[in-house]
């Protein structure tokens, strides 16, 4: 997918990408710090049909909803022919015990042979995360293991 990045002057910066339909999608990010979803019109590149304000907080969940089930799909298809293996997104809710903790405080990979492989965050996929990678509520956490691990790190990650 190619995506183009075209500085707006005194505005900020357009990326955009022209989907299977022909139209283009993309982002404005303003110098201030907002966006907006942008949607071209189908026989005019240069023209929007759709503009849509968006708050940074806005735009952190649309990339998460996009980013996240990506990346659990690559990993779903990597794990496809290994049995006994999963792949799930876990949201770290903002009333969660590990709000503003480290991953490992919650010790999940002890207490449930899970790992977690990745914290989507903003839209910004954080591979890998070490034990003192910090969590954030309305982070997702892309995680491995058993079915039995994965629902035990709900409750963990839910009552600590």
């Amino acid at each position: 997918m190619n995506v183009e990045v075209t500085p707006l002057p005194g505005i900020g910066t357009r990326q955009d990408f022209v989907a299977k339909s022909g139209r283009r999608i993309g982002v404005i990010t303003y110098r201030d710090g907002h966006f907006d979803l942008i949607v071209s019109k189908r026989d005019d590149p240069d023209s929007c049909v759709a503009s849509i304000p968006l708050t940074v907080e806005e735009s952190g969940a649309l990339a998460n909803l996009l980013g996240a089930p990506h990346l659990v799909a690559q990993l779903e298809e990597q794990h496809r022919e290994v049995t006994g293996v999963t792949t799930r997104q876990l949201p770290l809710a903002p009333a969660s015990p590990f709000d503003g903790r480290t991953l490992g405080d919650t010790a999940l990979r002890t207490r449930t042979a899970v790992s977690v492989v990745a914290v989507v965050r903003g839209g910004t996929v954080h591979p890998s995360p070490r034990p003192d990678f910090r969590l954030s509520g309305g982070d997702m956490l892309v995680t491995v293991g058993t079915a039995e691990g994965l629902a035990k790190a709900v409750e963990v990650l839910e009552t600590g």
